[in-house]
């Protein structure tokens, strides 16, 4: 593993070690948001709009920097983790970089494989944003999380010397919602 993924990889790390957190902090949202929310990520090179009902909440900043923040929708009981993170000093990467994307999205599959004992991957795909020409690896699995089976997402994008890792979790019987709004988180609606 280089200096770079290893790096990376704390930012995703952090997003995937707090999920047993984070279903218990979108089980207590007491307000419902009643417009859609709208996110900016990566100096406005990956943005998208969660449909009504998430509600917003900021996560602690981790050691290594990274900040972020929790929308959850009670309703569909889905949790999406959009966190962002400063790379060390010295460190860039291009808006498509294959080879830091293809780098982290196996270091985050390691990592995952090691942290939850039935965490299956389902697929990893390679994509790039029309809209600004940003790569993303998109890596798609389920596992036990929070007491329960969940099915979960993970966007992984980089440019410069900051990286974003989008995470969606859904219930497994929710596969068709869940895909919606991937696809339209991707296609920056």
């Amino acid at each position: 593993m280089s200096l770079l993924s290893n790096k990376a990889v704390v930012l995703l790390l952090a997003v995937a070690a707090s999920l047993g957190a984070l279903n218990a902090q979108a089980a207590k949202a007491t307000s419902s948001s009643a417009s859609s929310q709208k996110v900016s990520m990566l100096g406005g090179k990956f943005i998208f709009t969660l449909p009504k009902g998430f509600v917003a909440t900021p996560l602690p900043a981790s050691s290594s920097g990274a900040s972020g923040t929790m929308y959850a929708n009670e309703t569909t009981k889905t949790v999406v983790i959009a966190a962002e993170n400063t790379l060390p000093e010295g460190l860039k990467v291009k808006d498509n970089d294959g080879a830091f994307l293809d780098g982290t999205a196996a270091d985050f599959d390691a990592a995952q494989r090691k942290a939850l004992p039935d965490y299956n991957k389902l697929s990893e795909k390679s994509l790039t944003l029309k809209s600004t020409g940003l790569g993303v690896r998109q890596v798609d699995s389920t596992a036990t999380q929070g007491g329960g089976q969940t099915l979960n997402t993970t966007l992984m994008a980089a440019s410069g010397n900051h990286m974003a890792v989008v995470r969606v979790i859904s219930r497994p019987g929710d596969m068709a919602a869940h895909e919606t709004l991937i696809k339209r988180m991707l296609s920056g609606k």
